[in-house]
């Protein structure tokens, strides 16, 4: 993989719904749960069985549920990983724990990693974009894209998805070239100076580093977000004209082209938590499969045409999934004990499950996967070496999993 689009999923989406069929749950709905899965907290009632109904596809026969019909088209291009675990059932510890490694605030996340263990295809763009909703920042705002520790050069950029994309970017009044070039060169010799007497202060490096870009995507950065260079057929595919999917498939298709442009990891978000489903499942759930999964899908047969999906890893998924009992009457709870997440493009074999919950969907109990066994593939998909990706601080190399020994998913890389 030269480049990663994270498609994240905000408040846990229930993998029992969407990508892990149980037909105990629908045998056994409504009824209380055996005691090898009853729930460790005690927050859930009886179980629940999936308001939806799974179809196999593909020549694999993966399956997913009926409110996926679109990305169901691409099984043979996805690896389900159905036995991810994770350490807390609060979102902001599960957030920090899956962007950053660990279930502590103010590391950096796994986009500022590959920022700093990569760097950039073009100068002239961020190595790291991110792309929340227009309507707001999803729980836990700016944290999501931080880069903790290491210099904040590698923290995520965020472009808007209406209007200018990026703030403050284009002068209000226009400047001829030479004015403007001059500027530039006597601010530059400012900022030497100022630099000199300030060595090793790695927020003033940012600021410079970060007014010199702004500078140089003037240019790049509105050519890249200019969607009218599109074809009709193309906006179409990712939904632009539909007003469920227009938010969702506007920003699949920017981070389409900000891959093509070079840029290292993009990851888009939604406001809030769209699946945190405390009630309502079904309903919510259907709601946020509606909005993603057309422009996911146009993601997809875009990037493939180009091809591009070879060398552009797909993420899919949440902080956690959901319970398979219920919570109140209708809906289900955070759940980190066992839950789906996908990966498609960049080197992973698809047309394949890796791992599995146990027959009700509660526990992650064969080739279980840990945050750390994710993010060390992820690094290894992209040259790195997540062992030697090392930031040292406070007298140790730091790294994005930490003292874990994580486990390269093998099975899952061509």
């Amino acid at each position: 993989a030269n480049a990663v689009i994270q498609l994240f999923m905000h408040g846990g989406p229930s993998h029992v719904d969407l990508l892990d069929p149980k037909p105990m749950l629908e045998k056994y709905d409504g009824k209380a749960p055996p005691k090898e899965v009853a729930d460790d907290e005690k927050i859930t009632g009886n179980l629940l069985k999936s308001p939806y109904k799974f179809q196999k596809h593909g020549q694999s026969g993966l399956d997913f549920a009926e409110t996926l019909p679109h990305i169901a088209k691409f099984a043979d291009d996805i690896a389900v990983i159905r036995s991810m675990h994770t350490e807390h059932r609060n979102h902001e510890q599960a957030l920090w724990m899956m962007h950053t490694g660990l279930t502590i605030a103010g590391r950096p996340s796994i986009g500022a990693w590959v920022a700093y263990g990569l760097g950039t295809f073009n100068q002239n763009l961020p190595a790291y974009v991110v792309l929340p909703e227009v309507k707001g920042l999803p729980v836990d705002g700016i944290r999501n894209w931080s880069s903790g520790w290491i210099p904040p050069v590698y923290q995520g950029t965020p472009f808007r998805s209406e209007g200018t994309p990026v703030l403050n970017l284009t002068p209000r009044t226009a400047r001829p070239a030479a004015l403007e070039r001059g500027r530039m060169d006597f601010l530059s010799s400012l900022n030497a100076d100022h630099k000199a007497r300030h060595p090793d202060n790695l927020e003033l490096d940012a600021r410079i580093a970060s007014f010199e870009l702004a500078a140089r995507m003037q240019l790049s950065a509105t050519d890249a977000l200019d969607l009218a260079q599109e074809s009709a057929e193309t906006r179409a595919l990712y939904g632009l004209e539909n007003p469920v999917t227009r938010s969702y498939g506007t920003r699949c298709l920017m981070a389409r082209r900000l891959v093509e442009r070079g840029v290292r990891f993009v990851q888009l978000f939604m406001a809030g938590q769209p699946g945190d489903t405390h009630n309502n499942n079904a309903k919510t759930t259907r709601s946020c499969c509606e909005q993603t999964d057309l422009p996911i899908a146009g993601l997809l047969t875009d990037l493939k045409r180009r091809g591009l999906l070879d060398t552009t890893l797909i993420l899919w998924g949440g902080e956690f999934g959901r319970t398979p009992g219920a919570q109140n009457a209708d809906g289900r709870d955070h759940h980190p004990y066992g839950f789906s997440v996908w990966m498609a493009g960049g080197g992973v074999k698809g047309g394949q499950t890796h791992g599995a919950t146990d027959d009700f969907g509660y526990r992650a109990v064969t080739d279980r996967c840990s945050v750390a066994d994710l993010h060390g593939t992820i690094l290894h998909l992209l040259g790195l070496d997540h062992k030697k990706l090392t930031y040292h601080r406070n007298g140790r190399d730091e790294r994005i999993t930490d003292v874990r020994e994580a486990k390269l998913l093998d099975r899952l890389i061509t």
